[in-house]
C-alpha cells in the first residue's frame, strides 16, 4: 500500500523519479570511488558503504564495495528491504545524523550528474521473452497471415529463448552497427555487409533475486520471492539478420551484438502499489502458468530518438500493463523443467507494445516495416535506426500523486566497424 504521508528533508521534484516512495540500488564510481553500493533520491545518489561505515544500516559493510550488487542480493529479500526501509526513515527524520551533520552529508551524498553509474549486477544469464500480445500479433501479420499472426503455442505458454548475457551494457554507452549474412528480396543467395535495418526493442527485464537448484521449480505463487527488482531494457535488434537466420532456431547474431539497461534496479517493494489486472488468457492455461490476484504493473514507457546533434524526439508511448504474460508466469515456465537459476539473472520481458500505433515498441512497428517512415523534428525521417542515433527509454509509475521511476536507457548505434 502507498503511504503517501511519507515525506523527506530532501527536496525532491515532483517529476523525479526517485522519491522516498522508490529507493532504488545501483553502483557508482567517481574520481575517489572505484566503486560502491548505492542508492537515489532525488537528484543524489546515496553512498550505502559510507552509510555503513557510520554504523547507520547494521549491514555486512564489504557488500556495499564490491563491484556489483550480486553479494547484498544473495543477503535475501529480509535484509535488501530492511536497507531500503532504513534509508526511508533516515530520509523523512529530520533530525537524522544526515540533516544535521553537513559534513558527514557531503560524504553520503552526491550529484547524480557527478558519479558514473556502472553495470548494478553480474549477469550469469540472460533470457528474453515475447509476451506482448499486440507485438507478436504485429510481427506475424507483417511475416505470416494475417487471419493466423500468433503461432500455435503462443497463447499456451510465454515464448522465450536464452541470449547473450556478455553483451548487455549500462546506460550510456555507445555500439558498432553489426554484421552479418541478409538475403535481399531480390537475390537467390545471401549477402554479408552491415545490418541495414537496425531496430530497437522496448523491453523490462527482472533480477533474479535468490537461487534454486537443479530439479527446483518456482511457482507461480512463490516467484515474487525470487525477483529482486526491475531495469528498463532494450533489446537492440538486427532485423535483416534476424530474418535470415531465425528458422529454424530462432534469433543469434541479429540479438547478441547489444542489450543496453537502466542502471537503478527498482525493487518489487516499490513497484508493489502499482499493480493492476492482467489480461484475460484465454484459453485456460495449464495449471503451473495460472496465477491469483493482479500481477501486471502499471509502468508508463517511452522512447525518444536523438539525432546526432539534435534534439530527442518522442517516438513510442507504451505501458508495461500491455503484457499478456506476468513476470511470475515467466518465471514459472522458465523453471518447471527443474532448470536452476541464480541470483543476478536477467530475464526480459520481450518488446512491449499496446493496442495503438503510437504505443508499438519497435521501430519495425512504428514504421510498419519501413513503410511509414517517422518524421523527426530537424525535418528527416527514420524507418529504422541511423548511425549516430542515440536511443533513450524512460518509465515511471504515478498513483495519487506519488511517483517511482528507472532514470534513463540510453545507448548510441556508431557506424559499423
Amino acid at each position: 500500500m502507498l503511504n503517501k504521508n511519507l515525506k523527506s528533508w530532501i527536496d525532491v521534484k515532483a517529476d523525479s523519479d526517485f522519491s522516498i516512495h522508490n529507493i532504488p540500488f545501483g553502483i557508482y564510481s567517481d574520481k575517489n570511488v572505484k566503486h560502491h553500493a548505492c542508492s537515489a533520491i532525488g537528484e543524489y545518489i546515496i553512498d550505502l558503504f559510507e552509510l555503513e561505515s557510520a554504523d547507520l544500516l547494521d549491514m555486512p559493510r564489504d557488500v556495499f564495495e564490491q563491484q556489483y550488487l550480486n553479494a547484498f542480493i544473495e543477503l535475501g529479500k529480509t535484509q535488501t528491504n530492511k536497507v531500503r526501509l532504513r534509508l526511508i526513515e533516515l530520509l523523512c527524520d529530520e533530525n537524522s545524523i544526515l540533516n544535521k551533520d553537513k559534513a558527514f552529508f557531503n560524504k553520503v551524498f552526491k550529484k547524480q550528474s557527478n558519479v558514473t553509474m556502472l553495470m548494478p549486477v553480474r549477469i550469469g544469464d540472460y533470457t528474453d521473452f515475447y509476451s506482448s500480445i499486440d507485438h507478436a500479433t504485429n510481427v506475424g501479420t507483417m511475416f505470416r497471415d494475417p487471419a493466423n499472426a500468433l503461432l500455435p503455442n503462443w497463447k499456451h505458454l510465454p515464448v522465450g529463448y536464452h541470449g547473450r548475457a556478455s553483451s548487455i551494457r549500462v546506460s550510456g554507452h555507445s555500439f558498432h552497427r553489426p554484421k552479418g549474412q541478409q538475403k535481399p528480396a531480390d537475390s537467390e543467395v545471401p549477402v554479408f555487409g552491415a545490418s541495414k535495418l537496425l531496430d530497437i526493442e522496448l523491453e523490462t527485464a527482472f533480477i533474479i533475486g535468490k537461487s534454486t537448484e537443479m530439479g527446483d521449480s518456482v511457482t507461480t505463487e512463490k516467484a515474487d520471492d525470487y525477483i529482486f527488482g526491475m531495469v528498463l531494457f532494450n533489446d537492440w535488434s538486427a532485423r535483416d539478420i534476424q530474418t535470415w537466420e531465425y528458422v529454424p532456431l530462432g534469433p543469434f547474431l541479429a540479438k547478441n551484438f547489444a542489450s543496453t539497461i537502466s542502471p537503478w534496479i527498482v525493487t518489487l517493494e516499490a513497484l508493489e502499489p502499482f499493480r493492476v489486472k492482467g489480461y484475460e488468457q484465454t484459453p485456460k492455461l495449464l495449471p503451473y502458468l495460472e496465477y491469483k490476484g493482479d500481477k501486471n504493473l502499471d509502468i508508463n514507457l517511452q522512447v525518444y530518438l536523438k539525432p546526432q546533434n539534435g534534439k530527442e524526439n518522442l517516438i513510442c508511448t507504451s505501458n508495461y500493463k500491455y503484457m499478456y504474460y506476468t513476470m511470475e508466469q515467466q518465471l514459472a515456465h522458465h523453471t518447471v523443467n527443474g532448470c536452476n537459476i541464480n541470483v543476478g539473472d536477467m530475464m526480459a520481458s520481450g518488446t512491449i507494445s499496446g493496442p495503438q500505433p503510437h504505443e508499438y515498441g519497435s521501430m519495425l512497428e512504428l514504421t510498419w516495416r519501413g513503410t511509414k517512415p517517422l518524421k523527426l523534428e530537424d525535418g528527416t525521417e527514420r524507418k529504422f535506426v541511423n548511425d549516430n542515433d542515440t536511443i533513450t527509454i524512460r518509465g515511471y509509475c504515478e498513483k495519487d500523486g506519488v511517483r517511482v521511476g528507472f532514470g534513463d536507457c540510453t545507448g548510441t548505434l556508431l557506424p559499423a566497424k
